[in-house]
């Protein structure tokens, strides 16, 4: 007997073993490798229940969230290093463009230093020409006065009239002589700083064409350093746009998880008809908006009484329909029809039976054409963005204004566009005037659609349902 209990203890034991070793737990689950796409995200929910698969999700979407948040600030690291190297890049650009300028200018400078070299050669070689001139002037003079100085008396006396004849003609000699060697001394002293000017020309020049060396260096230097940035640039501009593309793929797998969740709540979620449900479904609601709970609520019950009122036109043959007389062209602007014939068609309803708020006075149609638990005029639902918005929160298409979910997810769209979200009493009062009047303010049009009693009825239920929330939650 013992035997047989320790037998069935172990054989216990051993399946317990073996059943741990072969599950797969959920602490244990790779987020990295799990949450890399929504078919590997479902075969890991195959071995979880609902509640695990949704905790599953919501920590892929937190997974998601922060490598979205690692990857802004790469893209703002980028962002910064693209902008130093692009301002590094522009100062090159100046600092080469400004290179040649000075490259420009320098060698008109050598050209005109090169002018003004030939120039001068040009007149020491003229100078050169009259001091050989000069010289041959002066060896002229020189010899007829060597000559002058070799005559005897006797032939003086027999050439020249008068001996005072002689001797002038000597000193104009001399004289000449004098002048000749002063024109031949102010001549080498042209030369000679003409050659002094042509020296200190090309000492010049060399030292431009010097400067221009170092410039073209300069500027291959720094067109070389301009092509590493432009590189580096290039680089990072391929590294932002891949950072861009992994921004944009994790946002559309972080929306595929959202919807996800939002399919796996509405599954979850009966039609409701007790305050405990009702406000399960505005909490959700809130949580994707920022909107008050207690603030939709307080909405949808002066809207439709909390969905059990959506129309009372446009409605044979369902339960409740007070004026079945009366179609959905009677009691809405016909710019409305178009709109409402797409949703109807889309969601396979018939035109002539789908419910459609009226307001008869005295036999008389006063307005109408609201939809479903929020009273979306069909234009509105469809045109202005909100199926749409539903939609891609939800992942389930067409978005439905008559089905609950959608109707309370629209509306806290709707709040949040008016600054609902931000909790404060006058910006809800605002929203809520909004949502009947199209604006936040209370205008005269407004005031006489009814605005101020409106906005204090939703802000009275929004009150008492803060009431039951704080008090039974």
């Amino acid at each position: 007997m013992v035997s047989r209990i320790l037998k069935t203890i172990l054989l216990f034991v051993l399946i317990s073993i073996f059943t741990l070793l072969n599950s797969k737990s959920f602490a244990q689950v790779n987020l990295e490798e799990v949450c890399q796409s929504m078919e590997k995200i479902e075969e890991a929910c195959q071995a979880f229940s609902d509640t695990e698969c949704r905790q599953l999700l919501e920590k892929c979407a937190k997974y998601y969230e922060e490598k979205s948040a690692q990857i802004e600030k790469d893209i703002t690291k980028t962002e910064k290093e693209k902008k130093t190297l692009q301002n590094q890049i522009d100062i090159l650009k100046n600092k080469i463009k400004n290179l040649d300028y000075q490259i420009y200018q320098s060698n008109l400078a050598i050209k005109d230093l090169g002018f003004q070299i030939e120039d001068t050669k040009s007149s020491i070689e003229k100078t050169s020409l009259k001091i050989r001139d000069s010289r041959y002037q002066l060896a002229n003079i020189l010899q007829c006065i060597y000559e002058e100085d070799q005559k005897s008396l006797i032939e003086i006396l027999l050439s020249e009239k008068e001996l005072s004849d002689f001797f002038d003609d000597l000193m104009a000699l001399e004289i000449l002589n004098s002048k000749n060697q002063e024109l031949l001394g102010t001549i080498k002293s042209l030369k000679s700083s003409l050659e002094s000017e042509e020296q200190l020309l090309s000492e010049e020049k060399e030292d431009t064409e010097r400067m221009v060396k170092i410039q073209t260096l300069q500027k291959q230097e720094s067109d070389k350093t301009k092509k590493e940035q432009e590189y580096f640039l290039k680089m990072t501009e391929a590294q932002y746009q891949q950072h861009l593309k992994e921004k944009k793929e994790l946002e559309a797998r972080a929306a595929e998880i959202m919807a996800r969740i939002t399919q796996l709540t509405l599954a979850g979620m009966k039609v409701p008809t007790t305050p405990k449900e009702l406000y399960e479904l505005a909490s959700w609601a809130g949580k994707l908006t920022g909107v008050r709970p207690a603030l939709i609520l307080g909405l949808i019950e002066v809207e439709s009484a909390l969905g059990t009122n959506v129309g009372q036109c446009n409605c044979a043959g369902q339960p409740v329909c007070r004026h079945p007389e009366l179609s959905y062209k009677q009691v809405m602007s016909s710019k409305q029809w178009d709109a409402f014939l797409k949703i109807t068609q889309e969601l396979g309803l018939n035109p002539s039976t789908t419910p459609v708020s009226c307001y008869v006075s005295g036999g008389q149609v006063q307005m109408g054409g609201a939809m479903g638990p929020a009273q979306f005029m069909p234009n509105t639902w469809l045109n202005l963005g909100y199926k749409q918005k539903v939609e891609n929160i939800t992942g389930i298409k067409p978005a439905n204004p008559w089905l609950t979910s959608d109707a309370f997810l629209a509306a806290a769209l709707y709040l949040t566009n008016f600054n609902a979200g931000t909790k404060d009493r006058e910006s809800e009062m605002g929203a809520v005037t909004a949502y009947l009047c199209g604006t936040s303010k209370m205008t005269d049009r407004c005031q006489a659609a009814g605005g101020k009693w409106y906005r204090n009825l939703v802000m009275e239920k929004t009150d008492k349902w803060q009431e039951w929330i704080d008090a039974d939650l």
